[in-house]
């Protein structure tokens, strides 16, 4: 039950800022947009946070990547030719670590290259993958019809593949790919499977690219070293280069969360030991997790600090508008003293005054803010349609394929605190006007026209 005291103080103080409703709701537009800032910068600083740690997430948290990685031409070593390099992960690498380290409970070698694909008239350059069975559940890809590759097909050396989504439809755009036979180089690959439609990965700093899963063509490894080989080579008008590259990646499941440092510690050494040039990279995606929640921390506090400095401009509005409203009611201040009125009474009605002023302004900025989110898919859905149509996605800056994947999340803590800082910063910056009408000396009160 609210007091009745209180509640006339509060609807005084309504009566007095609805007399000047303009100037009353200008100043509390400063207040507005500092709550509505301070949630909305939040909201998309973590949603920028969401989507990186997504993306190192599909990399997996118990996972260390151990990636082929060309080294610069003159500390290459060569073959018999001085123009085919040599370089990376090799397969002794793969099986000294499986074998050689308990705490992996998996380890998928792989080997890709770009490769048309062919069926019929059909053709798409596609990135053929050499991999296990266990690429499948390592890379969290679900297939939409058929299977994926076992171990049979690996034992067999089987001429099978499987297809990713965007693969399948583009060379069987009417038919059902499965039992088909595509080209891919030379060889002819019965497809056994297709794989669903999967987000494509981002690229981690300079030692992993990103990748489209959905342009694959997946064929047993084993199969891919005898049908391919190890050596490709690049024809040019100028003359020709080759590469010779074993594996390109190596996947190591860990057991555990608390084992992937030491872990993948233990695997730089092993692999240090074994190459005499830097041809790899190592990518611990728990690192890149926590390095994520730092900068999300930071993030939080660098746009926080920025979205209050609106909050502290509102905050002096107030007190601005306050002490000109001083200067004004005057003669009224004299007649309440004269009244009877005590100084705490004066005080309390002007702070009540700035108080319904900020909380007002923090209600409406809440609202706001909570709006966010929607307020992103509009201005999206307005870059789309008037910004970016018919512009190619490799046309487009990473920022903005950034803004279009992005999804602002309200962080619902940011909704109390930038209420809570919006009454604070009313009570604070409305002391010193409430305190300067309630001093005023009551006979010089009366006497002031």
């Amino acid at each position: 039950m609210i007091p009745s005291r209180l509640l006339r103080t509060v609807q005084l103080a309504l009566k007095s800022l609805l007399l000047h409703k303009l100037r009353s709701g200008l100043t509390m537009l400063g207040i507005v947009f500092g709550v509505f800032s301070v949630i909305a910068m939040l909201a998309i600083g973590e949603g920028a946070s969401v989507q990186a740690q997504k993306q190192v997430l599909e990399l997996g948290a118990t996972n260390v990547i151990c990636v082929s990685k060309k080294p610069p031409q003159e500390a290459a070593t060569g073959t018999s030719s001085a123009s085919i390099l040599r370089y990376g992960l090799l397969r002794s690498d793969f099986k000294l670590l499986a074998n050689s380290i308990p705490t992996i409970t998996k380890a998928i070698p792989i080997r890709e290259i770009p490769q048309e694909v062919r069926y019929l008239h059909r053709t798409l350059n596609a990135r053929l993958v050499g991999c296990t069975a266990d690429y499948l559940d390592v890379n969290h890809l679900k297939m939409a019809q058929g299977r994926f590759i076992t171990d049979r097909d690996m034992d067999n050396l089987q001429n099978v593949c499987v297809l990713a989504m965007e693969t399948a439809q583009t060379l069987f755009p009417y038919e059902d790919p499965v039992g088909r036979a595509v080209q891919v180089g030379g060889q002819y690959y019965s497809v056994v499977g297709v794989t669903q439609d999967r987000t494509a990965s981002a690229a981690i700093g300079g030692s992993m690219s990103g990748q489209d899963y959905n342009k694959d063509v997946y064929i047993p490894i084993k199969t891919f070293q005898v049908r391919i080989g190890d050596q490709i080579i690049n024809r040019s008008s100028g003359g020709f280069s080759a590469e010779n590259v074993e594996l390109n990646q190596i996947t190591l499941r860990i057991s555990d969360r608390e084992s992937v440092i030491p872990t993948s510690q233990v695997v730089k050494e092993s692999l240090e030991r074994t190459h005499e040039q830097r041809d790899y990279d190592v990518v611990v995606p728990l690192e890149l997790l926590k390095q994520a929640d730092q900068l999300r921390q930071i993030f939080n506090v660098v746009l926080g600090s920025i979205a209050a400095i609106s909050l502290i401009v509102g905050g002096i509005g107030i007190m601005n508008i306050m002490l000109a409203t001083v200067t004004e009611r005057t003669r009224e201040i004299g007649i309440r003293r004269a009244l009877g009125a005590r100084q705490r009474d004066i005080t309390v009605q002007f702070l009540t005054e700035t108080m319904v002023l900020a909380g007002s302004g923090g209600i409406i900025g809440v609202v706001m803010g909570l709006m966010t989110p929607w307020a992103f898919k509009i201005i999206r859905w307005f870059i789309d349609k008037f910004v970016l149509e018919g512009t190619p996605t490799e046309g487009q800056s990473d920022l903005t394929k950034m803004f279009q994947d992005m999804e602002p999340q309200i962080a619902f803590w940011s909704l109390p605190v930038a209420f809570g800082i919006s009454v604070g910063i009313g009570i604070l910056f409305g002391i010193y006007p409430a305190r300067s009408a309630a001093r005023l000396d009551p006979i010089e009160a009366l006497r002031h026209e």
